[in-house]
């Protein structure tokens, strides 16, 4: 009798700690568990630690309460300005409310992950291109809004919504190269024309002071060749300005010694003139010129040069041209 006893004692001990190893339940500390009692939810979301509950009648689900990162996959649409993007994001949720998440909605990373897809989408049609290269912050913050309004019902908060990448056409990415490079050419040449406009500022106050001091000038010359025979590669070839040669002239005319004697003073002029009584003889008139005499010319040469008389040409007789058949020409 007493073994049957011991035997019992044994067994129910053997069951209830079956009973209770199967009742036992850990929660995590980035966990909370909902529990579900003959299909009910009952009281709040059990917190992390140990607790427990009925075998065979309740269940508990636990939730992951820590932030998840859901990569959107990459959505292709055309921005509002007509060119075609490929944009892909990545969404940063967790579960705020452990009871709502499981029973609001079947799968809520799905659902998150669908809205954000639909929302990335809609984003795109509504931007131009260069909100989406530029303006990234503010269409981030609207992405945000645009999939936080549904989560909210579903136990599920947006913490941060980042568009990843945006994918351009070849054709697009060398317009916008070009475009860059046309851009930089023009800061490039608005910059060397101020350079130039305030180096010509100066220019025309150094040659304002070098033609106050020509010197100046001369020097400034002589410093230039220095530096351009620095280098041994190249030949010079220098003119000599005109204003050297009178500086050069003008040094040697005031070093010249002068061997001119001491002008000794002049002896004084009297003012009486001597009386003349001769008769003052005319100015000679000139010679007349005699032209040179011509050459003669033979009565000959003047015959055949000469313009022939009206007499002596009617006093020719007429000559007659006689044709090769013999026949002569009627005069």
């Amino acid at each position: 009798m007493l073994e049957i006893v011991i035997t019992l004692i044994a067994v129910f001990g053997a069951l209830g700690l079956i009973c209770l190893a199967a009742a036992m339940r850990v929660v995590k500390q980035y966990e909370r568990g909902v529990l579900f009692r003959l299909g009910r939810i009952t009281g709040e979301p059990r917190q992390p630690g140990l607790t427990l509950i009925i075998p065979f009648v309740d269940r508990l689900h636990k939730m992951n309460m820590q932030i998840v990162t859901l990569p959107i996959p990459a959505q292709e649409g055309i921005t509002r300005d007509n060119v075609t993007v490929r944009v892909d994001a990545v969404v940063y949720f967790r579960v705020v409310e452990p009871t709502d998440a499981l029973v609001r909605v079947e799968d809520y990373r799905f659902a998150v992950s669908q809205m954000a897809q639909t929302s990335l989408r809609s984003i795109i049609g509504k931007s131009d291109l260069d909100d989406l290269l530029s303006n990234r912050e503010k269409l981030n913050e609207g992405l945000e809004l645009m999939i936080d309004s549904p989560a909210v019902g579903w136990g599920v908060q947006i913490d941060r919504v980042e568009i990843k990448d945006v994918s351009l056409p070849d054709t697009m990415k060398r317009s916008m190269a070009r475009q860059a490079e046309a851009d930089r050419e023009r800061r490039a040449r608005i910059i060397n024309a101020d350079a130039e406009y305030q180096a010509s500022k100066k220019l025309a106050q150094a040659a304002q002071q070098m033609a106050d001091t020509p010197t100046a000038l001369q020097l400034r010359l002589l410093q230039t060749v220095m530096a351009v025979s620095a280098e041994k590669n190249s030949t010079l070839v220098l003119p000599i300005p005109v204003e050297l040669l009178h500086f050069l002239e003008r040094g040697a005319r005031d070093g010249q010694p002068t061997d001119r004697k001491p002008e000794t003073p002049a002896e004084p002029v009297t003012t009486e003139e001597p009386v003349t009584l001769e008769k003052p003889v005319p100015p000679e008139e000139p010679a007349p010129r005699i032209p040179p005499a011509e050459a003669p010319v033979s009565a000959y040469l003047d015959a055949l040069t000469g313009p022939p008389e009206l007499g002596a040409v009617l006093d020719q007789p007429q000559e007659r041209v006689i044709h090769a058949e013999g026949r002569p020409e009627q005069p």
